[in-house]
């Protein structure tokens, strides 16, 4: 039987948990307060605004369109997931662009440094059409539709409205593979607000180190942690709270899984394995949560849906393989896009 010294077990216990606290102290020291609408925050690429009437308003959409020095004459359309924007795909496109291909990279209304109404009806059609007159508006015919967690909502529901422009799918770590409101009582948007104005630093680091990285946090990490916990330093914080509110809503009511099966276009998965990301789990029993957000089983049941799709697994990868192990996701990506 081993024999554990428990005065010196103790004291390394103690060490290496003010050591966690010294890291997150400092981590969080460093964050800066950040304008809503990301105005002191610099993004890789020059930021256009395109102007849209929706919802009797005007609203301003912010978008990111590079083009490459040696076009192939094929455009992918970057969509970002609900605790990101545009910004996060920089080294997605530059990949892109040295392979020729033109990038277009809208942040949603709601997010980043697009408009934030304090009145709006947040539906993945609603998005879906914004992001089309964009498309529109810059002669856009045919398009690669790239999308990442909920995004890849988006660019489901994206290519079930506009097949006719999308030339291919590609689907990173969707959220939205099972329909969440069958196992999570609905929560009312007081609620769900209430909880969003509680966000900090450490409660969204918690979040992200658990659920996207299995609790490995590396510095690179830092920099899409702190555009989230900039906002909650901003004296206008409970308009993003109430937006997160509106889109969390938005992912449980309105489930895309029941129509994978209409889509023709051909699509690829890209799934990290290790991911479990499912909305609703903390409102549930322990037994219920452990059912939900199984990539390695979703996966496969996405991919039976959807006829004619790949799949590539990312064995020991979670819900940013795009940020977690770029190699292992642009190598697929790419091979998908020249065929």
């Amino acid at each position: 039987m081993q024999i554990v010294n428990r005065p010196l077990f103790n004291k390394v216990l103690l060490i290496v948990s003010f050591f966690c606290l010294f890291l997150i102290t400092t981590s969080s020291a460093q964050l800066r307060e950040l304008d809503i609408h990301l105005e002191n925050f610099e993004y890789p690429y020059p930021v256009s605004f395109l102007k849209v009437n929706a919802q009797n308003q005007t609203l301003s959409m912010a978008y990111m369109e590079v083009k490459p020095s040696k076009p192939n004459g094929k455009t992918v359309l970057l969509l970002h997931g609900k605790n990101f924007n545009g910004a996060y795909w920089r080294q997605t496109a530059d990949t892109l662009l040295s392979h020729g291909y033109r990038v277009l990279m809208p942040d949603q209304v709601g997010f980043g440094k697009s408009s934030k109404p304090e009145h709006f009806q947040y539906s993945f059609q609603q998005l879906a059409l914004l992001t089309k007159r964009l498309v529109d508006t810059l002669g856009i015919q045919e398009i690669n539709v790239l999308g990442h967690s909920m995004g890849g909502m988006l660019a489901v529901r994206f290519t079930l409205m506009y097949p006719e422009v999308v030339s291919k799918l590609i689907l990173e770590n969707p959220i939205g593979l099972e329909d969440y409101k069958v196992k999570v009582p609905y929560t009312d948007l007081n609620k769900l607000y209430q909880k969003e104005l509680k966000q900090d630093y450490e409660s969204l680091k918690k979040y992200q180190l658990t659920s996207y990285y299995d609790n490995q946090w590396k510095p690179e990490y830092d920099e899409w942690l702190n555009l989230l916990a900039g906002w909650t330093l901003n004296k206008e914080y409970s308009r993003i709270a109430w937006t997160s509110a509106l889109t969390t809503d938005m992912i449980m009511t309105q489930p895309v899984v029941y129509e994978f099966g209409n889509i023709k276009r051909p699509t690829l998965l890209i799934m990290g394995q290790r991911d479990r990301t499912a909305l609703g789990k903390d409102l549930v029993p322990k037994d219920v949560a452990a059912t939900m957000g199984n990539y390695p089983t979703l996966s496969k049941k996405t991919k039976a849906k959807i006829r004619g799709s790949k799949l590539v697994k990312l064995d020991g990868i979670g819900h940013m393989p795009h940020i977690e192990t770029f190699d292992r996701f642009i190598r697929p990506l790419l091979d998908f896009l020249r065929k």
